[in-house]
């Protein structure tokens, strides 16, 4: 993303006789470009601030000082390339239908589990090729799923990746200087009437939530969380009910890659692989050029949510449903409840 700057000429003639001036200029013009050259690390944020100092400096030669500090800035960014997070999970990666592939830590140890871990991987490999290819600089991948799913010697190169429990929060690295969030393998929430393994959080106790009296997903709880910074979701994977519940909380903007639709709960008709990886590649690659007209997704603060699930009271009683709600003041806690 670029910045774009209507500026009429800096460089003054009473610029040039007060850089002449003396050693008092000198001592002003060095802490001015220290201090603009921290903020430049800062990241996006930085360029609001840097634009307002520009604004409301007099001084011809010092203006021209804080515009070389932002287009400097834009340079290194451009240079580096927009910063990407992606959020991944298992049940909506391509070839997994079945709870047996991917509901717990058993999954893991079974050849069925350890195969839709492959594929999974397989689908991160062609994510990550289609944004580097298209341009983006540092990528982050946190391990989403409940039980892990990311095989360390399947990584591909080019991203770092953060997987293991428990971590100090529920989206480890996220914040303001990533342009934006892919939500990769990712499946609908629970009670879709057409969404392979749909789920929210809990597939045994079936739970569900509402944040200001919408039905949100794990889709729209990753999405509320990177809105904190302000980072959009730019791309999502899984089946075609996915990518549908995609569309109606972050818009057409943001890229849907489908890779399976439904038949039942536990079954599904899978796309041929080749054809998955070819179509992540590309949509990697749109997603990237989509970041523009991507928007955070921010429900208005504090958020009343309610929570529904099932409780367990043994083997011959009826599952009862509980309810509660509470109120969440804000987006870093979406998780807490």
């Amino acid at each position: 993303m670029g910045v774009k700057l209507s500026l009429r000429p800096l460089w003054s003639r009473e610029a040039t006789t007060g850089l002449i001036a003396g050693k008092q200029a000198a001592a002003w013009t060095t802490l001015v470009v220290e201090c603009m050259m921290v903020l430049c690390r800062c990241g996006r944020q930085s360029v609001v601030f840097l634009g307002s100092l520009v604004m409301c400096t007099r001084g011809g030669f010092f203006r021209a000082m804080l515009v070389g500090c932002l287009l400097a800035w834009g340079a290194e960014a451009q240079a580096a390339g927009p910063k990407i997070y992606i959020v991944t999970d298992l049940e909506g990666a391509s070839g997994v239908y079945s709870w047996a592939q991917a509901r717990d830590n058993k999954s893991k140890e079974t050849p069925l589990g350890q195969k839709a871990m492959e594929y999974f991987m397989g689908d991160l490999t062609a994510v990550v090729r289609g944004l580097h290819d298209a341009g983006a600089g540092e990528i982050l991948v946190l391990d989403g799923h409940g039980a892990q799913a990311i095989v360390p010697h399947l990584m591909p190169p080019g991203a770092k990746y953060i997987t293991g429990l428990p971590r100090p929060n529920p989206i480890e690295g996220l914040d303001g200087s990533f342009a934006g969030v892919v939500q990769l393998a990712a499946h609908s929430m629970m009670g879709t009437r057409d969404g392979v393994l749909n789920h929210t959080q809990d597939s045994v106790r079936e739970n569900r939530y509402w944040y200001n009296g919408v039905e949100s997903g794990e889709l729209a709880q990753v999405a509320i969380y990177a809105g904190h910074f302000g980072v959009p979701t730019i791309m999502v994977s899984g089946d075609e009910a996915t990518c549908r519940e995609s569309r109606k909380f972050f818009g057409e903007s943001c890229v849907t890659v489908a890779v399976k639709r439904w038949i039942a709960r536990e079954a599904a008709v899978l796309y041929p692989f080749a054809e998955t990886r070819e179509a992540l590649y590309e949509g990697a690659k749109r997603a990237v050029a989509a970041i523009p007209r991507c928007k955070p997704y921010k429900p208005s603060l504090p958020i009343q949510a309610k929570k529904q699930h099932l409780v367990f009271e043994g083997p011959e009683k009826e599952p009862r449903v509980v309810t509660k709600e509470v109120t969440i003041r804000d987006a870093l806690h979406i998780y807490s409840f």
